[in-house]
């Protein structure tokens, strides 16, 4: 990366650099020269530039593919160079420089992952009881140790109105790319990336029959391609119902969150669900299956700065002890029984709550 504009520069690198799933190797520089040379010694795959670079220097930097970054239409580009304009998001010059570079073909020197991911599985066959606000906090704490994706497997999961964004690609088109098979699955997916404080997150699937579509065969063969070519510590799985096989989910996982509640019908559902599971010979679920009832959420609200109140919150508080147990090892098995119904719990089917209090899902 090369722009006369060294703070933007910089800028930008940083921007790119937080899409850690890409494990890119960048270099920054500040002088025309040097990167001249650079280019002429090493292989560079992607060079963006400046337009104040001057176009007969420009043609002597060797590079794969060269970008320019634009401030208006007329900028003089040789025939070999694509004009990108300067003055947007960090993230839509990502994602056009991917598009366009991954528009038939493979980049060289794909990215090795480091093969080694935790995959978490937070599911309940109880509703309307905090799931995902605690699978996105669950995600959140644990992105402060290492780097997390987030993917959202539910039916509606709300996002454009619970986050306030809009968004262009979501998890369908990354199970569209995985499907092709071409091998850059990992550099498709980081022009879909998002973020949510240190937490990395896919769109959810816009439409349900999007999810429902997608056989266990695929989802298992989606899950080992990113644990083997990402960056990614934890893949994290909230999982909905509209999940075509989800026993088969939950056993990828190498621990399953589980909230619930006391009330009668919820004990019943998860009654169901246990029995279920021992008939299709999946008990190694319920032993990596950590159950429990999340605390009552107080007040509602929407947008990335309510998610930001949350943390500092009693499920905040709750996940912090919930992961220093865990990693503590004080949940043996992870079978636990949950906690006891209290006023207020999240769940509750009887109320009981403070007036605009809500449930945290």
């Amino acid at each position: 990366i090369w722009d006369a504009e060294q703070e933007y520069a910089k800028n930008l690198m940083q921007a790119v650099g937080s899409h850690r799933e890409l494990g890119f190797q960048m270099h920054l520089f500040q002088d025309t020269d040097h990167l001249e040379a650079f280019s002429q010694q090493k292989q560079v795959h992607i060079l963006l530039l400046g337009e104040d670079c001057p176009p007969e220097q420009r043609q002597q930097m060797n590079a794969d593919r060269r970008y320019v970054l634009i401030k208006g239409e007329n900028s003089g580009l040789l025939p070999e160079e694509r004009g990108i304009f300067k003055y947007q998001s960090a993230d839509r010059i990502l994602s056009l420089i991917l598009e366009e570079a991954l528009d038939g073909e493979e980049i060289q020197g794909r990215f090795k992952g480091r093969g080694e991911v935790q995959l978490i599985g937070v599911y309940s066959p109880v509703h309307r009881i905090g799931k995902t606000k605690f699978a996105l906090e669950l995600g959140r704490e644990l992105s402060k140790e290492g780097p997390v994706l987030y993917l959202n497997l539910e039916e509606y999961a709300g996002f454009e109105t619970l986050l306030e964004e809009k968004y262009e690609a979501d998890l369908a088109d990354l199970l569209y790319f995985a499907r092709l098979g071409s091998g850059n699955l990992v550099y498709r997916m980081g022009s879909l990336i998002r973020h949510l404080g240190g937490l990395d997150y896919i769109p959810p699937a816009f439409c349900p029959e999007d999810l429902r579509n997608i056989s266990p065969g695929e989802w298992t063969s989606l899950i080992r391609d990113l644990a083997e070519y990402s960056a990614y510590d934890v893949l994290l799985l909230d999982i909905g119902s509209a999940v075509n096989g989800i026993t088969e989910l939950l056993k990828l996982c190498t621990k399953v969150f589980m909230p619930v509640s006391g009330d009668e019908i919820a004990a019943a559902k998860l009654e169901q669900y246990e029995r279920v599971l021992k008939q299709q010979n999946a008990l190694n679920v319920l032993e990596k299956t950590q159950k429990f009832s999340l605390p009552f959420v107080s007040g509602s609200g929407k947008g990335k700065a309510y998610m930001e109140q949350l943390v500092w919150g009693e499920l905040g508080d709750f996940t912090r002890q919930l992961i220093r147990e865990e990693q503590d090892g004080r949940m043996g098995t992870g079978r636990t029984e949950p906690a006891k119904k209290t006023q207020g719990t999240a769940g509750s089917d009887t109320g009981g709550g403070r007036p605009g209090d809500l449930p945290a899902d």
